[in-house]
């Protein structure tokens, strides 16, 4: 048993706005957050946004929203906009709303 403390956990709570519906935006970041061992969700909102909760540690947050930020092939990310974090507990394994 190692005596290092546990990775801080942080959270990510946010809207992607731009071409993010239609090109595999949800699945893309459903695979990465796994990847990463991010829990949370994902899914399309009826304004042609994405939105993303995700909580893990605060490394793998940063490199999820950079993620965000590139997208899959086809995605034309324009900005992320942070919205406050709701009390919903988070999925694990990461996973796709419908």
């Amino acid at each position: 048993m190692s005596n290092r403390p546990a990775p801080p956990k942080g959270r990510l709570s946010c809207v992607v706005h731009g071409r993010v519906q239609g090109v595999g935006f949800r699945w893309f970041v459903r695979e990465n957050a796994r990847r990463l061992g991010i829990a949370g969700s994902v899914h399309n909102r009826a304004d042609g946004t994405v939105e993303v909760h995700a909580g893990g540690t605060e490394i793998s947050l940063v490199h999820l929203r950079a993620l965000l930020f590139a997208g899959p092939p086809g995605a034309v990310v324009e900005r992320l906009e942070d919205v406050p974090w709701t009390s919903a507990p988070l999925s694990d394994p990461f996973t796709i709303i419908r």
